[in-house]
């Protein structure tokens, strides 16, 4: 293998790296039009050069000199990012359009919410209308090259506006330029980077997330909304509603070059056909400008790239009725550059055969940032070119695919969406109704009771009638998903899936929604009255929470005009006596619960009833939290069985874990004081004086124990917590504290500490049992504080989730629990039911004088299952008094087959 080594200067690798450069690569950034500025004069380096990377600042500052330099450049202000930067993207077409720039969005809108539109009158609109494209690079900030190619992208453009192949591109269409989707990524990448080039460490990955809180799962996040830059990009898009929308990733498998749809297989359901059909055909037009350009290495569909999962937010928009697609660019590491010899290929892919979806291989060589950049910016400037080409089609097609959703869902089910108002928490049909409405589903209520299917609903019942445009998107996260079982032969190991197998919210988030199965009458459709509220002034400042009782900070989702409408119930209380009882089962009481523990409350939790109860606090303060959680509660006497505090870690590898980001969001979203802690904290045998909840989140167990391979990042970041870490936790919990381990973590607590539980799918292969990432049903421990709110019968999300059984030794509890015969799967894919049956799915191990909560799901994953929070919450709680309370335990829960275990009592083994 051949490749400019690290250690080489900074001058030596740029010599190199020019020297070696292949014709194809230079970009010609000399402006026709000599008044505009040229990239490298205004960042001071070629963008796109060897060993550089342009920061976000970078950009916007050339982009700003762009715009006012030249009348075909706005850029516009669109809210800020999760660390508070201001946040731009550009607009980019002829001078005429931008002057008329709110005519064309209106057209656009009238174009996708068409109800009542003629096709002639759609026909006339199209002919008018201009196509609008969003193109944009960066939302995975490692993959450098698509921000890169932004600025580029907009200079090539704009320098080359009056030529045969621009002109018609800004007559015909109007550019939605986004300089970078991630914009604090953007900095902490090129950042990173640009401080390591010339040393050891010049490729090594970054010890921490590229996002405030979920890094890679920024993309992970359209349908839930849970990112403050979700909602941004969400409502820039409902504001434009494109015609194209064109993410660009990086890396398309290796050695091809870039991947483009048409897709992998399985794709959404409810993707609407025509839209699905836009995008294999704009996939196309990409292969062919490349090939034209003699860019070899295109290729499509393939095994990986699937689009099932309608949480990325460059695919949730094809249910939106746009066609919206990413695709994949070679990538070596940030810019340093790589030489490739056969020698690195896959032998599948060493005899360079031509295939149908990979016409042109790649036969090796150099590869560097200038590269991926070229390919990238031929790829966009293919999409422009299309909808330059088919501009009528684009527009025609939205309207179409509106009215073809509108008219199949009066005329089949599910006719509608009914959401009782009443539920075991009121707040959560809140929650899921805003982001439906927030992604541009209309809701409506009964403005009476109504009858149906025999059945009556009362005055305020929510409903989601499907005759409407955005319809499929409401299905695909509504309905239970069944993931195809796709094999390459009848014994072989599922094609997994790229993400998740089923998500559907109603599960995750514990609200009953009724499918309406039997057409809507007159008078049904008569009652209702569609939602509309007063919506609050766009503002992206999360540090005020604007409305206290849904789940996001800052103004939320009540910056659009139907979520600010979705009220829950208004909070109730009841009862007398000094003692507020809170219950669980709402998710709001936790906040509660959090402010409480700030400012001093003395709380108690109580056997009998499975509730908290906050002492001290005035009547005037306890009206307030009922007001603004939305919370049903009751005051009463006296003050439970166990003392409720907790001092609570997070532990923090330098792995950059996700799920670690998301366990803090939903903490730092529900007001819960926690320490961050690194592995030099478990260096100190004093873990035990400081906190007495340690959680971690789901990672792998090497990498918890060994994190990042000395040489691998700078000394400062290598290393898990070794050895004498893991007995420093093990001193810990031995001296009662408690261990929380999510999913993936318990793994690592089973074998680190010993404990005499064992993963029973640890070594099974794929072919007898996999779940991907799935919706199953437990059973739950009614009289475990750590279950206290949850169903009887309850639904959680596991992904490639350990399942629990126990050995010789075992002192503690069940948790939870599957079913034993039988499969507990709800929605996903399940293959070896058998491997769960009667098994645990999470587990109170006794362990000395504290406890390890083993969990055996993700009661956090990705925000999403809000009928687990409490779970986590709960355990968040469970410690010192609470944990060692004597508390009687039915014999189910005390063994698993017919090993016995022994009862959890005082605190004694």
């Amino acid at each position: 293998m051949s490749r400019i080594q690290p250690l080489l200067s900074l001058k030596s690798k740029c010599f190199i790296g020019s020297f070696l450069m292949m014709p194809l690569l230079v970009f010609n950034l000399k402006a026709q039009n000599t008044t505009l500025p040229n990239p490298h004069e205004v960042i001071g380096f070629e963008v796109g050069s060897d060993f550089h990377l342009a920061t976000y600042e970078q950009s916007i500052e050339y982009f700003k000199k762009l715009d006012a330099a030249s009348d075909l450049v706005q850029m516009r202000e669109t809210g800020k990012t999760s660390e508070g930067l201001t946040w731009y993207y550009v607009l980019i077409s002829s001078e005429e359009n931008l002057s008329k720039i709110d005519h064309y969005k209106e057209i656009s809108q009238q174009l996708a919410h068409p109800k009542g539109m003629t096709r002639e009158e759609a026909q006339k609109l199209a002919e008018e209308g201009k196509a609008i494209v969003d193109i944009s690079g960066g939302l995975h900030a490692s993959e450098v090259a698509g921000a890169q190619h932004i600025i580029t992208l907009a200079h090539q453009i704009v320098s080359e506006a009056n030529s045969k192949k621009f002109k018609p591109i800004l007559d015909d269409v109007i550019l939605v330029l986004w300089p970078s989707l991630n914009p604090d990524g953007q900095n902490i990448i090129a950042n990173w980077y640009m401080s390591n080039v010339g040393t050891p460490y010049e490729t090594a990955r970054t010890p921490w997330l590229y996002q405030k809180y979920v890094g890679h799962d920024n993309n992970r996040d359209a349908y839930m909304l849970n990112m403050l830059e979700s909602r941004v990009v969400g409502r820039t898009w409902r504001e434009w509603e494109p015609n194209v929308i064109h993410v660009h990733h990086q890396s398309s498998p290796f050695p091809t070059r870039i991947w483009l749809p048409p897709f992998a297989e399985p794709i959404a359901p409810q993707t609407p056909p025509i839209v699905a059909r836009e995008v294999n055909m704009i996939g196309m037009a990409m292969a062919q400008e490349l090939e034209t350009e003699g860019l070899p290495g295109a290729v499509h569909m393939g095994k990986g790239f699937d689009a099932w999962y309608p949480g990325y937010i460059d695919y949730l928009p094809a249910m939106q009725n746009i066609p919206s697609f990413w695709t994949e660019t070679a990538l070596y590491r940030y810019a340093t550059p790589y030489f490739y010899t056969l020698r690195d290929f896959p032998e599948s892919r060493k005899d360079l055969r031509v295939e149908s979806l990979y016409n042109s291989p790649w036969k090796g060589g150099w590869w560097r940032l200038s590269n991926a950049m070229q390919y990238m910016q031929t790829a966009s400037i293919a999409v422009l070119d299309y909808a330059s080409k088919y501009k009528e089609t684009l527009l025609f097609n939205k309207y179409q695919a509106a009215m073809t959703t509108i008219e199949k869902y009066r005329n089949e089910p599910p006719y509608a969406y009914i959401i009782p108002q009443k539920q075991r928490d009121p707040v959560r049909p809140v929650e899921l109704l805003k982001r439906l409405a927030f992604n541009g589903i209309q809701i409506s209520q009964f403005e009476q009771a109504m009858d149906y299917a025999g059945v009556n609903y009362p005055k305020g019942t929510w409903v989601i009638p499907m005759d409407q445009e955005f319809a499929e998107m409401a299905r695909q996260v509504l309905d239970v998903q069944v993931y195809p079982d796709l094999r390459e032969s009848p014994d072989g190991p599922l094609e997994q899936p790229y993400d998740a197998a089923g998500w559907t919210l109603p599960f995750q988030m514990e609200v009953d929604v009724v499918t309406a199965t039997v057409p809507l009458s007159d008078a049904f459709r008569n009652a209702l009255t569609p939602v509309e509220g007063s919506p609050l002034e766009t503002t992206d400042d999360e540090k005020k929470d604007l409305n206290k009782s849904d789940f996001a900070p800052g103004a939320g989702f009540d910056t659009d005009k139907v979520a600010s409408g979705i009220k829950p119930l208004p909070g109730k209380l009841s009862g007398g006596g000094s003692t507020l009882w809170l219950d669980p089962t709402q998710n709001n009481i936790f906040r509660v619960l959090a402010e409480a523990i700030k400012e001093g409350y003395a709380i108690n939790y109580d056997t009998d009833t499975k509730k908290y109860g906050v002492r001290g606090a005035s009547r005037g303060k306890i009206n307030q939290w009922i007001n603004d959680y939305a919370i049903q509660a009751n005051l009463g006497s006296g003050s439970g069985d166990a003392k409720v505090n907790s001092k609570i870690a997070v532990y923090r590898p330098w792995t950059a874990s996700m799920d670690m980001g998301w366990t803090r969001w939903l903490l730092d979203n529900f007001g819960f004081s926690y320490s961050s802690i690194r592995d030099a904290d478990f260096k100190s045998n004093n873990l035990r004086e400081r906190f007495d909840v340690i959680v971690m989140a789901s990672e792998w167990p090497g990498s918890i124990e060994n994190g990042l391979e000395p040489g691998s990042a700078p000394p400062e970041y290598t290393g898990g917590l070794g050895e004498l870490g893991i007995r420093n936790l093990s001193t810990f919990v031995k001296q009662g504290g408690t261990l929380i381990t999510l999913n993936k973590s318990s793994d690592f607590a089973i074998n680190a500490l010993h404990l005499p539980v064992t993963n029973v799918v640890n070594k099974v292969d794929r072919a007898r049992f996999f779940t991907g990432g799935s919706i199953m049903q437990v059973e739950t421990n009614p009289n475990h504080p750590v279950m206290a709110g949850m169903q009887s019968n309850a639904n959680v999300f596991v992904y490639n989730s350990p399942i629990f059984n126990t050995k010789e030794g075992f002192t503690g509890e069940i948790l939870a629990k599957y079913q034993k015969k039988g499969s507990p799967l709800m929605s996903g894919f399940l293959v070896g039911e058998e491997y769960m049956n009667g098994n645990a799915a999470a587990m109170d191990v006794k362990y000395g004088n504290g406890h390890v909560l083993l969990f055996g799901f993700q009661p956090q994953w990705r925000g999403q299952p809000m009928g687990t929070y409490r779970t986590l919450f709960n355990a968040l709680l469970y410690a010192n008094e609470l944990s060692n309370l004597d508390r009687e335990t039915s014999d189910e829960w005390l063994s698993i087959g017919s090993k016995p275990v022994i009862e959890i009592s005082n605190g004694q083994e």
